[in-house]
């Protein structure tokens, strides 16, 4: 039987309590006070690895991992666990701090939710309450009896088995996101400003712009004929309007289209603007530290489950700047990337067989193409993600009626999925991540206006069908990157647990939803190779059971980030 232990520190000092738990999540026996909690939840992790339960790991782990160096097998994170079950039961932004959920069980008023942490919080070994209990509430009876109702909860969902998942691989992702924030991505501070020299030139002093910016900016005045600051679009605009470009907006979409020199300039312009600003010379000096990048990752970030960063663009390095992501002397980075995982996840979860024969035959797209596009890979490859994510104007939509005589369970997945969102309802991933309902702040119409702006019945009701169709959309999307969600996560915790039987150097430093990099030394990257491969498979039988569809993951043990790509 699986070992399970709450602990709670102390609100000052070091020490806390633990407590072990039973089958049905309730304490069993008195439990154990410690004067150094992280000691001894070291001791407990060598000798029965329990799961341990505890109100947040992004608040209890950082701390406990800096100052005992133990790095637990399996947790259950109460606040992430709470969010998907709100989630599941249509109670999506409602509070999930341990605060909030006791609140809910005592039928007290629900306390909200504290701002998340940031990079500049002071370190203590354990934060001070960001809870909200009552002043006069045990915090390990709250914990105890959350963790009891969530258990409760999850056992009475529609598949517990896959509930119980992904509470599990939430949880696990939580530490491997604590993990990485502390190993740090590998970053080398003189290829970076070599390779923003030659991008921009060489740094400036103060706020000003890089030279080669204000080449830029200079020269796009010129083609425009006046004085504009191409940050500005209520320069930029008027300014191409009055040479005969009428645009909308100065996104790089639509920049692309257009034919005038100006247009190529500010679009450079744009690209460079965006890396001195998000991962120039001043972000170098927030962010890496002691030759480490530490991203601060957010689990669950997004509401289709996939992470997102507080700061520092960890999610959106850019290719330019690859090359400053060096292994140490002696190490490799390896790089694995799962190639059209959502596609993959379509035809896994709609079982349609000839989606599943294209996906076994590796290059899924050029297996589509033969199979119904007479061998013309770019159409099948529009076709495909116009069936994931609604597009219905014109090449796509002609392509959309192959698709749904071709392949016609891939295509009735989806469109369920959207006639659901049209019509208000909820939609959920393979383990039950569950969509939002739709809502005034969220049902947007393709012009990005509200539903509700409208100025009589008749505009209403226009733009209410207009919304409910982008709702559908949305909800088509969500249940396939919901469920990559859920294999790439399964897929991360197996990672985190066959790299721990290597040993203690390979260490997970970076992932994204399709994406990992393990820093290894050089003669353990076959054994990390074969451990990526191996949790790549066991993802895709945990989340998808016996399904003939493929989940590969092209791996490379390069010295560069850069040379992988």
């Amino acid at each position: 039987m699986e070992s399970v232990v709450a602990v709670v520190p102390d609100p000052v000092g070091s020490g806390g309590r633990l407590c072990p738990l039973g089958p049905d999540g309730r304490p069993v026996g008195a439990g154990e006070t410690a004067p150094d909690l992280a000691a001894a939840m070291a001791r407990r992790e060598a000798a029965e690895r329990p799961r341990w339960v505890w109100a947040a790991t992004d608040e209890m782990y950082p701390r406990l991992l800096e100052r005992a160096a133990v790095r637990p097998a399996r947790c259950h994170d109460v606040k992430l666990v709470e969010s998907l079950l709100l989630g599941m039961a249509g109670q999506h932004g409602r509070p999930r701090s341990l605060g909030a959920a006791w609140a809910r069980l005592r039928d007290l008023p629900e306390p909200p939710d504290a701002p998340e942490p940031g990079a500049d919080d002071q370190p203590v070994l354990f934060a001070a309450d960001r809870h909200h209990l009552p002043q006069d509430t045990d915090p390990l009876t709250a914990l105890t009896a959350v963790y009891a109702d969530q258990r409760r909860r999850i056992a009475a969902s529609e598949h517990p088995d896959r509930t119980l998942l992904l509470c599990a691989a939430e949880s696990a992702g939580a530490l491997a996101a604590v993990e990485m924030g502390q190993d740090g991505l590998p970053w080398s501070a003189a290829v970076h400003d070599e390779l923003l020299t030659g991008l921009l030139g060489p740094r400036p002093a103060g706020g000003a712009r890089p030279a080669i910016l204000g080449d830029l900016a200079l020269r796009i005045q010129q083609e425009l004929g006046r004085p504009v600051n191409p940050d500005s679009p209520a320069q930029v605009l008027p300014a191409f309007a009055r040479v005969g470009v009428q645009l909308r907006t100065t996104r790089s979409h639509e920049l692309r289209e257009v034919g005038h020199p100006a247009a190529a300039l500010l679009l450079r312009y744009k690209e460079l603007s965006r890396i001195h600003a998000a991962h120039g010379w001043a972000w170098r000096e927030a962010w890496v530290r002691a030759g480490r990048f530490r991203a601060e990752y957010v689990v669950g970030g997004v509401v289709s489950g996939r992470w997102a960063t507080r700061g520092g663009g960890a999610l959106q390095i850019p290719r330019l700047l690859r090359g400053a992501v060096v292994a140490d002397p002696g190490y490799r980075l390896i790089v694995a990337d799962a190639g059209q995982l959502e596609p993959r996840v379509l035809a896994a979860m709609s079982g349609d067989p000839g989606l599943a024969r294209a996906s076994a035959a590796g290059d899924l797209y050029a297996a589509l193409a033969l199979d119904a596009f007479a061998g013309d890979r770019p159409r099948a490859k529009i076709a495909l993600l116009a069936a994931m994510y609604g597009q219905t104007s014109g090449e796509a939509g002609q392509l959309l009626a192959v698709m749904r005589r071709r392949f016609p369970a891939a295509l009735a997945l989806v469109e369920a999925a959207a006639r659901t969102g049209e019509a208000g309802g909820v939609v959920r991933s393979q383990l039950g991540r569950t969509s939002p309902t739709p809502s005034a702040s969220r049902f947007i119409d393709t012009e990005g206006g509200f539903a509700g702006e409208a100025a009589d019945p008749g505009d209403a009701s226009a733009l209410d069908q207009r919304a409910a169709r982008s709702w559908g959309r949305f909800t088509r999307n969500f249940v396939i990157q919901a469920s990559a969600s859920d294999w790439a996560l399964a897929m991360l915790a197996a990672l985190r647990r066959r790299l721990t039987a290597i040993g203690p150097e390979p260490r997970l430093v970076f992932f994204q939803h399709d994406e990992v990099i393990v820093h290894a030394p050089t003669e353990l990257a076959p054994a990390v190779e074969s451990a990526v491969a191996a949790a790549g498979d066991e993802a895709r039988r945990l989340v998808f059971g016996p399904t003939p569809v493929p989940f590969p993951l092209e791996t490379l043990a390069v010295e560069c980030y850069a040379d992988a790509k």
